[in-house]
């Protein structure tokens, strides 16, 4: 694949650990304490889920839906189309759109719902732009769209309803082939009607009402109570007409449903929707985060599916569809002809079923034959259907096209992507002096320290304990003498207590999420008894935000920054320990909304971090639960793992995967957060984390202390060299994130993006690339000490080698480039430099972004954006060729017109070359000539 190794010496052992005896995951919870592995019966399978389970039931190939063509209507941009329900008589409104982009939107909504169903807000960045649509033909069995490209249509199929998209003679996808589609639409409990209470006052109303009810006239409205004496009608019968004309009959679990010891009330019976899409030609579908599960999604025939429901899962099983912390509701597909994307945007309780099979062509012109073809089904408890199709073709395609709808990764803070040094808990001030202290005495960078929930008073959030930590800003301020930062919890869970500021404010401003029956939502969480803020509501996130003011969070200053935990939410005496999917936020039930709560709360602190330096410096906040779209709000790991070997591979394929789906900013808890790992697996961890997006180490209160220097000298040593690694190529991972902010396109991708007509890459997820150039392998060494890492042939990485206390004691250092020559003797580049921690970049362009190419014997540094103004103090103080011949000579030419010969090396054991000192500014224009 043309990679050029570099000797460093890692020790990377992902695959065939050692065998290791069995320990047991602690978990803490409110009431006790206990030592135990996740328990699955606290987690609902589909069968336990009512509408999955009735979706699920669905057979395939029997569709009741047809489009009612007489209907149509076709503007520029937007064709409706009604669709029939031939069993209850129900209508259903299609929506279709072409989109900007290579996209087609998909929507399907109750033609006259009896209350408006939840659409997702807040996830696009704005309206999609659309193109036009044009009709190419239309009969009695359907009509045929123009998607812009000669060969692209929609075609519409009435009778059963179905949709395929095709190209030339070829379908690239098809939705309802399967006949899986369903709309259950909202209709009440025919109990509570028949067993209402009559005071027969008025016979010849009550007749008349009834007779409207049949006809399908409302009578009533849902306020009557009493009229002059007829009668108190609870819940009239007529206002839902016709009930007894419906003929799909209610099922067990429609209007209330238990699980374990918690009753969901279902006020609104039964909202579930599905869809199938079929993917004629594809073997390989990736995506649907969070799940710790290889990178390519296996089929789910005889097996539960993939569940999108965020929750806080404690020591969760690996290989399992069950739901984590996080939901992504996006899907890829990639074959060697085509990438594609399907973007379900539904914030409820989602799962997805996969299957994969030799198919009949469905091509309309070739004669029929076997083809390779992937299903899939999407079941949402409530909503509407609002499907993007993303039809690529490339990956790099897909990757713009999302980014386009929900935007990009955030752009970090350059220190953000440093060593971040964490555990639950550094017990008090004179803890993290000394633990500060010892990255100081054992020489290792670091940049972020970090406070778990001990450190609040009371674990009330924007507080500080005053026995453990009185002087906050005393603390802070000894940090940034050594220019560092610290990051401090504050979860959205509020304790309830009326002598705590933040709760009374919440509280009298009515911003807490409801119960059903209208009081304040509370359940049991690290506090104790909790209030949840209901973040849906703008003015709640508004007041959050205001609360990261430096005269609002006491004893907070510009280097503090915040982590979001719990925020699925999490409750520890919920419905799987999360809230009641009958709670309300304002209008909604929170099972309309449940996948969005930790996207809103992610949403309100970074807005609040920005707004606290007056829009000027770029936020971090890490959280735990995400959505759609969080990308643009900050970073995000990969839960409560376990220091187990298992642990460590899987996350390699988490973080490919959430990168696939737009989320770059990922990582995971360094040694494994439960248990506690052996010196062999934490320097093994040391060095992943080092090459993956977000790097922290993180442990639980019960596990003895691990600081990088407790594991003896040789362990010290590999882990100071593995962190010095990092902080050497954060240039490197400045660009990357520079780049993934403006294009979308993924830090952490796996082979497959680059090679993408390479079957034996498609399954491959131990090894990936960061960008374009690194190429990490992650596998058995034949060295205990070392593993290769390799820079990509034809590539150039900027690295930083001197080493400081933290990165942002890098800023003026010089640059070393590192230039992998490919078997044509060329390669590539590209460096960007800003301030670091502002927005400047963005607001003023004020910024460095270079060039460099090596060809004909030549290397040079030309300015990408010559609109950007920055100065720079780093300058270029080696330039390593890998895979050169010696030269006779190297002369330098500066833009100046200044000419100078260069002190050079050559290692003919390795074919490299070192130029010393070219001693040019890292954002001028100039030129290496190498004469051989």
């Amino acid at each position: 694949m043309g990679f050029i190794r570099i000797l460093i010496e890692l020790s990377l052992i992902c695959m065939n650990p050692p065998r290791m005896s069995c320990l047991l995951a602690v978990w803490l919870a409110v009431v006790l304490s206990g030592i135990q592995a996740v328990d699955r019966s606290n987690f609902k399978t589909c069968i336990q889920s009512s509408f999955c389970k009735r979706m699920r039931d669905v057979v395939p190939g029997h569709s009741p839906y047809r489009a009612l063509l007489e209907t149509l209507e076709l503007s520029n941009t937007r064709l409706t189309l009604q669709l029939i329900n031939d069993n209850n008589k129900v209508r259903l409104l299609l929506e279709l759109y072409r989109l900007q982009g290579n996209m087609t939107r998909l929507k399907i909504n109750e033609l006259k719902p009896l209350r408006p169903r939840f659409e997702v807000p807040d996830v696009l960045i704005a309206d999609p732009p659309t193109e036009p649509l044009s009709l190419v033909s239309q009969d009695e069995g359907g009509v045929v769209l123009s998607l812009g490209a000669d060969a692209r249509h929609l075609v519409v199929s009435a009778r059963p309803f179905r949709l395929d998209i095709v190209e030339g003679p070829h379908v690239l996808l098809s939705v309802n082939s399967r006949g899986l589609l369903a709309f259950e639409h909202q209709r009440p409990l025919l109990n509570r009607v028949l067993t209402v209470h009559l005071q027969l006052h008025n016979v010849c109303d009550l007749l008349f009402c009834f007779e409207n009810a049949v006809r399908g006239l409302p009578y009533l409205n849902n306020n009557y109570t009493d009229l002059s004496g007829i009668g108190q009608l609870t819940y009239s019968v007529c206002l839902y007409p016709c009930l007894w004309c419906d003929k799909e009959e209610d099922q067990a679990d429609m209007w209330e449903e238990t699980f374990k010891s918690h009753t969901d009330s279902k006020p609104n019976g039964p909202t579930a929707i599905s869809m199938d899409f079929s993917l004629p030609g594809v073997e390989h579908v990736y995506g649907i985060p969070e799940h710790a599960e290889n990178l390519r999604l296996k089929t789910t025939d005889g097996h539960d599916p993939y569940r999108l429901y965020n929750l806080d899962v404690f020591q969760y099983e690996l290989y399992n569809p069950m739901a984590l912390y996080g939901s992504v509701p996006v899907l890829l597909s990639h074959s060697t002809q085509r990438t594609m994307g399907i973007f379900w945007l539904n914030a409820a309780e989602t799962w997805v079923d996969i299957s994969s099979k030799a198919a009949e062509n469905t091509d309309s012109v070739q004669a029929p034959s076997k083809v390779a073809q992937t299903d899939v089904r999407w079941i949402s408890e409530s909503g509407i259907i609002d499907v993007f199709i993303m039809l690529g073709p490339k990956p790099t395609d897909v990757f713009a096209q999302y980014a386009s709808l929900t935007g990009t990764q955030s752009f970090p803070p350059l220190f953000a992507l440093g060593y971040h040094q964490c555990r639950w808990n550094y017990k008090d001030q004179e803890d993290v002096r000394s633990v500060d202290q010892g990255f100081d005495d054992h020489d290792i960078p670091y940049d972020f320290i970090w406070l778990d929930i001990e450190h609040a008073d009371g674990k009330r959030y924007f507080t500080w304990d005053p026995a453990h930590f009185s002087q906050p800003r005393e603390m802070l301020q000894g940090l940034v003498d050594k220019r560092r930062k610290m990051v401090a919890i504050v979860d959205p869970h509020i304790k309830v207590d009326s002598g705590y500021r933040v709760h009374k404010e919440i509280r009298s401003k009515n911003l807490y999420v409801k119960n059903k029956d209208g009081g304040d939502y509370e359940g049991w969480c690290w506090p104790g008894t909790s209030g949840y803020p209901d973040f849906t509501n703008p003015e709640m996130r508004s007041w959050w935000a205001s609360m990261f003011a430096y005269d609002q969070y006491e004893g907070s200053m510009e280097n503090l920054y915040i982590w979001n935990d719990m925020n699925e939410p999490s409750v520890f005496n919920g419905p799987e320990v999360t809230m009641h999917k009958d709670a309300l936020h304002g209008s909604w039930e929170h099972r309309d909304i449940h996948n969005l709560y930790g996207l809103y709360v992610q949403m309100a602190t970074a807005d609040g971090l920005i707004q606290r330096s007056g829009g000027v410096e770029r936020p971090f906040v890490l959280a735990r639960a995400f959505f759609a779209g969080s990308q643009r709000y900050g970073a995000v790991w990969t839960g409560d793992n376990a220091a187990e070997w298992s642990h460590l591979k899987i996350s390699i394929p988490m973080c490919l995967s959430l990168g696939l789906v737009g989320i770059s900013f990922c990582g995971a808890d360094v040694g494994g957060f439960f248990k506690s790992p052996s010196s062999e697996l934490l320097v093994r961890w040391y060095q992943t984390g080092a090459y993956q997006p977000f790097f922290r180490a993180h442990a639980h209160l019960d596990t003895p202390r691990r600081e990088p220097w407790l594991f003896g000298p040789e362990n010290t040593a590999l882990i100071r060299e593995a962190v010095r690694q990092r902080y050497a190529l954060l240039p490197y991972w400045y660009l990357l994130f520079y780049k993934a902010h403006g294009t979308g396109q993924p830090v952490m991708r796996p082979l497959w993006v680059e090679y993408p007509e390479d079957v034996t890459t498609f399954t491959i997820d131990d090894e990936y690339l960061l960008a374009v150039s690194n190429f990490i392998i992650c596998t058995q060494p034949p060295s205990p000490i070392q593993i290769p890492v390799f820079q990509r042939g034809g590539s150039i990485i900027p690295r930083k080698n001197r080493i400081r206390r933290s990165s942002s004691c890098m800023e003026k250092d010089p640059y070393t480039l590192y230039v992998a020559l490919s078997p044509q003797g060329t390669a590539e580049g590209e460096l960007y430099i800003d301030d670091g921690h502002t927005f400047n970049y963005e607001q003023k362009k004020q910024f460095v972004h270079r060039r460099f190419i090596f060809a004909d014997s030549t290397l040079s540094s030309s300015n990408i954006s010559p609109d950007s103004q920055f100065s720079t103090a780093s300058w270029v103080e080696r330039v390593l060729i890998l895979g050169a011949h010696k030269p006779s000579s190297v002369t330098l030419k500066t833009s100046g017109g200044s000419v100078a010969s260069l002190e050079f090396d050559f290692d003919e054991a390795t074919s490299v070359l070192t130029v010393h000192k070219p001693g040019v500014n890292a954002g001028a224009d100039w030129t290496l000539l190498f004469q051989w």
